[in-house]
């Protein structure tokens, strides 16, 4: 009985050492099968070279939030079983300058970083379900990863707007956040359901935390949106309350993903490291049977 439960011991021993030693690497495995659920459409990122047009398209240039880089394609990858977005310091012209200009897309002559954003608009969106995206990302000053989903009709924030996760400092203090916005009574102007974690709540149980791959997922359905960082629940907005102000709801209609590695900007902070990585290993979507 002895020599029995000294292998049963060294078995799970190797079992939680295999299971620790994979949180550092990419999955290989097929998507799981969720009860009650269909897998509507995945990316497993496994195929070197770009991401497929099939699913994806790039943005271009300064976009959004008075954010650092400037976003081409150049900077999205995939190699080794992960899409690979870098934030790169590298100075690329802009073909929008304009001296003197107040703009902040225009009055800058060069790039101070480059990344990339893709998304599926027009190509893959879908209406409730469950999401799920394994990633790893780095928590560097400047950096700013996210996965989130909008609306496809109706201009920001009344399209709706699902952050399943972004990272950034808030006051200095490294910060997991998830949350949805939608629309006020002035344009262009939010009402927000966040939710800001410090990053301490992850590493102090967890030291190698940041060097581990993880998983976001999104449930949303005609009721409710919850979000979640490895099964912890860190988020529920309900629909009943997302109301824009013209009665409308950014929230019961087709979405589109999108991930993208921002540097600085409003929210960032100024980048020290001259590249930033932002790894995600697969997208998932599922819907109800």
């Amino acid at each position: 009985m002895k020599k029995l439960t000294t292998l049963v011991l060294a078995l799970l021993s190797y079992l939680s050492s295999k299971a620790q030693k994979s949180n550092f690497e990419p999955d290989f495995s097929s998507p799981k099968a969720i009860a009650g659920m269909k897998l509507i459409w995945n990316d497993e990122f496994n195929a070197n070279g770009k991401p497929d047009p099939q699913y994806w398209r790039y943005e271009k240039g300064f976009v959004r939030n008075q954010e650092t880089q400037w976003y081409q394609s150049d900077n999205a990858t995939i190699k080794d079983g992960v899409l690979l977005i870098e934030g790169r310091k590298e100075a690329i012209k802009n073909p929008n300058y304009e001296a003197g200009s107040t703009d902040w897309r225009k009055n800058r002559e060069y790039s101070e970083y480059t990344s990339s954003s893709i998304q599926t608009r027009g190509l893959k969106q879908f209406q409730f379900g469950c999401v799920e995206v394994r990633a790893r990302i780095d928590t560097a000053t400047g950096s700013w990863p996210a996965i989130w989903t909008l609306g496809v009709t109706k201009p920001w924030p009344s399209n709706g707007e699902i952050d399943i996760m972004e990272f950034y400092r808030v006051k200095g203090e490294p910060t997991i956040l998830a949350n949805t916005a939608w629309g006020t009574e002035t344009p262009y102007k939010a009402k927000w359901d966040d939710l800001k974690m410090p990053l301490t709540h992850f590493t102090a149980k967890d030291k190698d935390w940041v060097k581990k791959f993880h998983i976001w997922r999104m449930d949303w359905d005609k009721d409710k949106i919850n979000l979640y960082l490895d099964d912890e629940l860190l988020n529920t907005t309900s629909l009943s309350e997302t109301l824009n102000a013209d009665g409308s709801n950014g929230f019961l209609q087709e979405h589109y993903l999108l991930l993208n590695l921002a540097i600085g900007g409003v929210n960032g902070g100024k980048a020290v490291n001259n590249l930033i990585k932002y790894e995600v290993d697969y997208v998932r979507v599922y819907q109800a049977l």
